[in-house]
């Protein structure tokens, strides 16, 4: 009797062959299945700016509004052109019968008038300058103790803001002696205007500490208005809505 045959005929056999581990190894020259690679999927999506300022802690926000402040007060303070300003003084002097209080008031009156055009006009070949532009540069100022007159000029220049002053002194007291018969009072120069060792306008340490004020007062501001983060849902299961009518009639 012949033994039957390993395969049924019509059917080919496995070209894999059986390993000792139970396995069935690839036959060589196979290619190996591609390596499992990352899809699109299971890459994190990239973090934008305006999620990671979101994350930062709410009271960032006042230090960093105080450093571009004081950034940008040292800026102001660095660029900007020094003015200097210079004072001269004018005294009333009342007359021979004029009451001494008298002079006062008329102290508080060419005060008023001492930035007038028809004052700053007399000072304009003196000062140099146009008199709209003498009077933004040029504040008058009265005691109200003493008949005395203050006139402050000021400018890019310490010989430029004395030369000012004194102009305007000098054209205040020639413009109050052609009334000095009505009035019997005169103005006299009581202390002509020197030019400053300093200028009068703020320094940049000081405006850098102005800067950081109001930065971190804009702030602090912003910390009461900008809104708090939104509640997390609570982990849990979801809950199921209300059946409906016809599923209830349906039951």
């Amino acid at each position: 009797m012949s033994a039957p045959s390993s395969a049924p005929s019509g059917t080919k056999a496995s070209s894999g062959t059986f390993n000792s581990a139970g396995g069935t190894g690839s036959t060589p020259g196979t290619p190996a299945p591609p390596a499992p690679h990352a899809t699109d999927a299971d890459t994190p999506p990239p973090t934008s700016l305006r999620t990671r300022l979101a994350r930062l802690p709410r009271w960032t926000l006042l230090p960093v509004c105080a450093a571009l402040g004081a950034l940008a007060g040292g800026t102001y303070g660095l660029l900007q052109t020094p003015e200097y300003t210079a004072t001269s003084y004018v005294v009333a002097v009342p007359g021979a019968k004029a009451d001494p209080a008298t002079a006062l008031g008329f102290a508080q009156a060419y005060g008023r008038v001492a930035t007038q055009l028809a004052v700053l006009g007399d000072a304009q070949i003196a000062a140099g300058i146009s008199p709209t532009e003498l009077q933004d540069r040029v504040k008058v100022a009265t005691s109200p103790d003493a008949p005395m007159i203050s006139v402050s000029a000021s400018a890019d220049r310490p010989d430029a803001a004395a030369t000012l002053a004194n102009a305007v002194s000098r054209a205040l007291t020639t413009s109050a002696g052609h009334t000095k018969n009505s009035t019997r009072v005169k103005l006299l120069p009581f202390s002509r205007a020197v030019a400053p060792t300093a200028p009068s306008s703020l320094s940049a340490p000081v405006t850098a500490l102005v800067g950081l004020c109001a930065g971190g007062l804009l702030g602090g501001l912003g910390l009461l208005v900008r809104p708090r983060a939104t509640a997390r849902a609570l982990p849990g299961g979801a809950v199921p809505g209300p059946a409906s009518a016809g599923v209830r009639g349906g039951a």
